[in-house]
């Protein structure tokens, strides 16, 4: 995992529950590239058509809430999102991202000081955020060490193969 990268912000409120990350009628689909079109289609019907690979999604409070589902977090790593950064996220959904690799960060109050389209460059070292647009900072909460171990090795799975063989 990079310490440090840059994206474009997709901005997004409260709430967004995992079948606006990822609609449910979509579940039958299996290959990455035809998963990704999907990503944020309940919440953001350009997002697929906007986003770029490496691109960062803000928002506010209890991001990912709703289903249980893997798929949510499984949608925004086959986008290519470089991270979420929300002023909170929902338990499963926070477990789910990290044990797939996706950076998951908080950052409390981020989704009101941020815009859509403005230039990002996340410091995991720093803990802050950098707003290349508007010239301002904030701060992140700490990503745990046991977290970043998952981060680094690209997920739950890729750790334990690493540290146990298989």
């Amino acid at each position: 995992m990079r310490s440090k990268f840059t994206g474009k912000a997709f901005v997004y409120g409260k709430n967004i529950d995992t079948d606006q990350i990822y609609p449910g009628r979509y579940l039958d689909l299996t290959d990455a590239p035809d998963v990704a079109k999907h990503a944020m289609e309940g919440a953001d019907g350009d997002f697929a058509k906007e986003f770029k690979a490496g691109d960062i999604i803000v928002a506010g409070t209890n991001f990912g809430c709703g289903s249980s589902r893997e798929h949510a977090a499984i949608t925004l790593s086959a986008a290519g999102v470089s991270a979420v950064i929300a002023d909170s996220f929902a338990r499963i959904f926070y477990r789910n991202g990290i044990n797939l690799g996706l950076p998951l960060l908080v950052s409390p109050g981020i989704a009101s000081r941020v815009s859509r389209g403005d230039e990002l460059e996340v410091d995991l070292e720093k803990s802050e955020v950098a707003n290349k647009t508007t010239h301002e900072r904030y701060p992140l909460e700490p990503v745990t060490e046991y977290a970043k171990n998952i981060l680094e090795a690209g997920g739950i799975k890729p750790l334990l193969k690493a540290r146990f063989g298989g």
